[in-house]
Parts: C-alpha cells; sequence; structure tokens
C-alpha cells in the first residue's frame, strides 16, 4: 500500500507539468474553451428560464446567441467610439504633454544649472523611433489571432448552451457510485459558479462606469476610453487597477498640473477602487470565494506564463472554479481551505458537516 502511495505522488509529479505544458501549446484551444464557459454560465439562468416556458432548445440557443452577439456589438461600439475620441483629441493632448514636459526641463535646467535637451527634441527621438513598417506584421498577426479567439470562444459558447459539452454528466461519470451527490455537486457548483461570474461582471462594470464619470467630471481626455479601460483591467487582479491608476496619474498630471484639482481627481479613483472593488465584491461574493493573497499571486504568474494576458485575466475565474470543486469533495477540502488561508471556510465546513449528522 505504502509502495503503491508513493508510486502515485511520483506519477502525479511527473502528470502536472506534462498537462501545464499541454495547455501551454494547445492554448488557442484551451483559452476559447475556458473563456466560453465562463460567458455560457452568465446565460445559463435564462436558458432554464426558457425551457420552463417550453421554447424548444434551438430558439433558446439561438437567442442567447443573440444576446451574446449584441453584447460584443456593444462593446466593439464603444471601442470604436473611443479610438475617435482619442483620434480626434490626441494632437490637443500631445500639445499639453509638450507644455508640460518644457516646464519639468525648465525647473530642471534651473535647479542643475545647465542645459539638457528640449521637449521637442524628445518627442522627436520617442517618434523616429517607431518603426512603422517593423511592428505592422506583428501588430497584424495579433489582430488576426484575436479575431480567431473570437470566432472560436463564440463556437464553443454554442457549444456549451446547446448542451454538446455537458459537465453534469462528466462529474456524473466520475461519481459514479453517488449518482445523487454527483448531481447535487453540480449543481452546488454551478449556483456558486454562476454567482461569482455575475457579481465580477456587475462590479467591473460599476468600476469601468464611474471611472469614466470621474474622468468626464474632472476633464480628464478620452473619458470612454478609460472606462473602458477600468472595467477590462479589474479583471487582472492587482496588476490590472495598478496599471490603470497609474497611466491616468501620468494623464490627470498633463492635463490637471500637480494641483488640489489633481489629488481630488485621484482621491476619487482610488475611492472607486476601494469602495466597489475592497468593500462591495466581497459582500456581493460572500465568504465561500475568499482566496489569500498569496494564491492569487502565485495563480496570476501561473497562468499569465502559460497563456499570457488572456491567462492573468482568466486566473481568478479558474482558481475560484477549482476551490469551489475542491470544497464538494472531502479527499480534497483541505487543499481549498489551504487556497482560502483558512477564512471563513473552516466555520463553513463545520456548520457542513453538523447538518449532515
Amino acid at each position: 500500500m505504502k509502495d503503491l502511495k508513493t508510486t502515485n505522488t511520483l506519477l502525479l509529479f511527473i502528470v502536472i507539468p506534462v498537462i501545464f505544458y499541454v495547455l501551454k501549446i494547445m492554448s488557442f484551444i484551451f483559452i476559447p474553451l475556458v473563456l466560453s464557459m465562463f460567458i455560457a454560465v452568465l446565460f445559463l439562468p435564462l436558458m432554464r428560464w426558457l425551457r420552463g416556458k417550453n421554447i424548444p432548445r434551438i430558439l433558446r440557443v439561438l437567442t442567447v446567441i443573440l444576446l451574446v452577439f449584441l453584447t460584443f456589438w456593444g462593446v466593439v461600439k464603444l471601442m470604436v467610439v473611443s479610438s475617435a475620441q482619442v483620434v480626434e483629441h490626441s494632437g490637443s493632448f500631445l500639445a499639453k504633454a509638450k507644455d508640460q514636459v518644457d516646464t519639468l526641463i525648465f525647473n530642471i535646467e534651473t535647479a542643475l544649472g545647465g542645459e539638457i535637451i528640449s521637449s521637442a527634441e524628445l518627442f522627436s527621438q520617442f517618434i523616429d523611433n517607431i518603426d512603422v513598417a517593423k511592428n505592422f506584421g506583428p501588430t497584424l498577426e495579433y489582430f488576426k489571432g484575436t479575431f480567431t479567439m473570437i470566432l472560436m470562444t463564440a463556437f464553443f459558447v454554442i457549444l456549451w448552451l446547446a448542451e454538446s459539452i455537458n459537465v453534469q454528466q462528466i462529474i456524473k461519470s466520475m461519481m459514479s457510485e453517488h449518482k445523487y451527490a454527483s448531481v447535487k455537486t453540480f449543481l452546488e457548483i454551478e449556483s456558486k459558479l454562476i454567482t461569482f461570474v455575475k457579481v465580477k461582471v456587475i462590479v467591473s462594470l460599476l468600476v469601468g462606469i464611474g471611472t469614466g464619470l470621474v474622468c468626464y467630471f474632472f476633464g480628464i481626455s478620452f473619458p470612454v476610453f478609460w472606462g473602458l479601460f477600468a472595467l477590462l483591467a479589474i479583471y487582472i487582479q492587482f496588476i490590472g487597477p495598478l496599471v490603470q491608476i497609474v497611466l491616468l496619474a501620468l494623464f490627470g498630471l498633463v492635463e490637471l498640473d500637480l494641483s488640489s484639482q489633481f489629488l481630488f481627481f485621484m482621491l476619487s479613483v482610488l475611492l472607486i477602487h476601494i469602495i466597489i472593488g475592497s468593500v462591495l465584491e466581497p459582500i456581493f461574493m460572500g465568504k465561500s470565494f475568499s482566496i489569500n493573497v498569496i494564491t492569487i499571486l502565485i495563480m496570476l504568474m501561473l497562468w499569465g506564463y502559460i497563456w499570457g494576458i488572456p491567462g492573468m485575466i482568466l486566473s481568478i475565474p479558474i482558481t475560484v472554479f477549482m476551490k469551489i470543486i475542491l470544497e464538494q469533495f472531502p479527499s480534497t477540502k483541505g487543499i481549498a481551505i489551504l487556497m482560502s488561508g483558512g477564512q471563513n471556510l473552516e466555520e463553513d465546513l463545520a456548520k457542513k458537516k453538523l447538518t449532515e449528522d
């Protein structure tokens, strides 16, 4: 028995790196597959409601696909509007940036008592270093890859919604000896996953709208762009909001100067993230979604290495999904407790045990 346990442990250490290697080289399939699962989860309650109205499956799927398409069209439309806004006002913003750099250079020259490069030369060198021909090929490939990923994601969403990929059947086969438990486990996983995805979408929308309104109120250029950027950045835990705040601070310095108005602007942006991201989100999520900071950072680095930026965006949903599944099986509850740092989960498990007894 001891030898068998040792063999299983060694096999596990061999298999896990192989799995991650396969996930990395087959990212063009697995990224759309995982992303489509979380998108499909959002529309599962609607699918159930339509099924309760005795609407045929084909009409249910077509209705949800239409909603997904309209949502995607709305996001693209916003991106087009924000891009047009950036192009329209880029000249005035660069003029302001040049004035600010001139002022900064003048202050440095006054302090040092010497002459350094002018802002015109600095901007000239920056523009000259941009090789359009060299960057055109990689940029085109990136957009081609993104378009392909969007099409594959849409294809997998249709499969999920049409139940061609039946997760409940997979779990039932894993727990063939406990058919009732398998259905119960599936419903618990599905319910928690739907809650997580819905809350994350609502929180990101609130942060995006709030950031856009603050930028508009303080007269920061491209408020629609900043709203979209904040909406997407919040999915990359810690790093995304940090990058967004730093970039907004740089833009704020250009357009508002280092004044009380700039300080109020930055305070407003920080309050949005603190109130919505750090106060409201944990309340909406509940205790069962608590994950400690170390686990989050490890998963960010791991999935970022495997799948790049899409991996960083999907790292937290994947981690929550794994934790929800691990909580359902007695042999893996300890790992779920470790992922949460023991926060709140031990109490929940104790209550669950008392209920079962």
